[in-house]
């Protein structure tokens, strides 16, 4: 599920805030690190959740109108395609998924309802939920495009969602737009199947992925003067108080990789920091960033510095 990127802002993030507290508790740093990846796969958990609850609201909904004392005739025989969609039938029957909610804790849409409510009102106003219901059977292929429809249309983008998950935890609207691509990823990979036991995506690819969590942090973090120096004999023209002390991470974390991670090409580094920057600080600091990295790396390479091993690392 997470990507090197999302590892890599997640680093910076952590790297940025224990500079700016001055902190030089590694472990304890390293630890909240790691909680706050996880809590992205708590956020992917609840996400997915939210289309269960959701298909339940409506199936409680439907009950209660069947069993009104002058129900109309479409009340007693309603269409229930919604209800009925294979793909919603599979989530909602995911062992893997309702233990780890269950085990966690994770009651959020039992507790603030009033969501699922919302979502259901703007899903039945949408012209994708009009076209999917004009019939009453379907293919698995039709509910699953309609599941992920729904989900890129509504779902996802929803502003008072986004009010509320940000109000539940801060970071996590940083996190939003990977976990919605991963539920997308998921959703589009779902095969028509009985089995209750089908697997959901893990937050880490491989334990590389993990183990670079703390590779890129803590020699990051361990090498700061060292870096620093590098970053100062690079920037003659600025005064390093001038320099944004975000930049200064991801330049930081970039000579890392240049320096300690033999398996990592250059340009991808360059490539990656620079898309961070953008996304992440100052507009010029993407300008900024490319001009130092690009001379760090040619000098780096002239006096035999990296020990880049494979083809097309350099």
């Amino acid at each position: 599920m997470l990507t090197r990127r999302h590892i890599r802002v997640k680093v910076m993030q952590s790297l940025y805030a224990m500079g700016q507290a001055k902190s030089d508790h590694l472990d304890k740093e390293e630890k909240f690190l790691f909680y706050s990846i996880d809590q992205m796969y708590d956020l992917f958990l609840i996400n997915l959740q939210l289309l269960v609850e959701i298909k339940k609201h409506v199936a409680r909904y439907i009950d209660i109108s069947k069993k009104k004392h002058l129900a109309t005739n479409e009340e007693r025989n309603p269409n229930t395609k919604f209800v009925d969609n294979q793909v919603l039938v599979l989530l909602e029957n995911n062992i893997q998924l309702s233990d780890m909610v269950s085990n966690k804790k994770m009651n959020y849409w039992e507790l603030d309802d009033e969501y699922v409510s919302i979502l259901w009102n703007e899903i039945k106003e949408s012209q994708v939920y009009n076209e999917y219901m004009k019939t009453k059977v379907s293919s698995f292929k039709e509910d699953k495009e309609f599941v992920m429809d729904i989900f890129k249309e509504v779902v996802a983008p929803n502003e008072k969602l986004h009010e509320y998950i940000e109000d539940k935890r801060l970071t996590w609207m940083d996190d939003l737009p990977l976990v919605n691509t991963a539920i997308l990823k998921m959703l589009k990979k779902i095969k028509p199947t009985k089995d209750e036991h089908m697997a959901l995506p893990n937050l880490y690819k491989d334990l590389d992925d993990k183990d670079f969590v703390k590779r890129i942090f803590r020699k990051t973090a361990l090498n700061v003067e060292e870096f620093n120096q590098e970053i100062e004999g690079k920037t003659p023209n600025w005064d390093k108080d001038r320099i944004a002390d975000l930049d200064k991470v991801i330049i930081r974390m970039a000579l890392c990789e240049f320096l300690k991670f033999p398996s990592i090409p250059i340009k991808v580094t360059i490539n990656e920091y620079l898309e961070i920057a953008k996304e992440y600080s100052t507009p010029k600091s993407s300008i900024f960033i490319n001009g130092i990295l690009d001379k760090v790396s040619k000098e780096y390479q002239e006096n035999g510095r990296l020990n880049k091993v494979g083809r097309g690392l350099m």
